[in-house]
């Protein structure tokens, strides 16, 4: 599976947690863990964040994405839309906090079982390991596995341009399997500050790296990715 891509090609072996490009350009304050815990907001019809998307390697402004809760129950529907209202691919939650379709990836990404979407316990220490299998849409009779080491790092006080916001920062390291088979070593790396006072991320940095078959310590860096809060109600 793909990110839609630059495609760089690093002469040297650079390590795969790294991804060869540094994250985290985002920067948060940290903050003792509040006492007690912040509960999450839950889902309600008509709940919706914005977002400015970046390429992170130039800073360029790619659009704003607009993320709104269309129906609860059993699954959580929110339609996702562009600046311009062009309608976006669906991201399907069920429960609340686990992610069954996701829309975020160049492709939309079926998983079976579900996986969390942030720490399942709002701790500084937290983490946990999750195997799945994902399909893409369109094929789901071709599934490929997907391990995510989910860690958070601490509460920050972060500042994007909705405000600022109290945040457990996390970060996920992705091992994937692709669809095409002449790629190997497929990793994703994510930072992410989740404010659960509004029920989602404000902040969000993605990178990606994989490897060709038969290519010696050549390693292809995926477009990385910045998305920032800019409004929400």
């Amino acid at each position: 599976m793909n990110i839609s891509r630059r495609t760089f090609i690093a002469s040297i072996a650079l390590g795969p947690v790294a991804c060869g490009v540094p994250l985290s350009y985002e920067r948060g304050t940290p903050v003792a863990q509040p006492k007690p815990l912040p509960s999450i907001r839950p889902p309600q019809v008509g709940q919706e964040w914005t977002y400015i998307k970046r390429d992170i390697f130039n800073g360029k402004v790619l659009g704003l994405i607009t993320e709104r809760v269309a129906s609860t129950g059993s699954s959580i529907v929110i339609n996702r839309s562009d600046e311009g209202g062009g309608m976006l691919p669906n991201e399907i939650q069920s429960p609340w906090g686990m992610v069954v379709t996701d829309p975020q990836w160049s492709r939309i990404i079926n998983f079976n079982p579900a996986i969390p979407l942030w720490p399942q316990e709002l701790t500084s220490n937290w983490s946990k390991q999750v195997n799945t299998k994902y399909s893409l849409a369109g094929y789901s009779a071709n599934s490929y596995s997907w391990q995510e080491y989910m860690n958070a790092q601490g509460w920050e006080q972060i500042t994007v341009p909705a405000g600022k916001f109290l945040t457990l920062r996390y970060q996920n390291l992705i091992n994937y399997e692709s669809d095409d088979d002449n790629k190997t070593d497929c990793v994703y790396k994510e930072t992410i500050w989740f404010a659960p006072e509004i029920g989602r991320w404000v902040a969000r940095e993605v990178s990606g790296s994989y490897r060709i078959q038969g290519q010696i310590n050549v390693l292809i860096l995926d477009d990385s990715f910045q998305w920032q809060l800019s409004s929400y109600k």
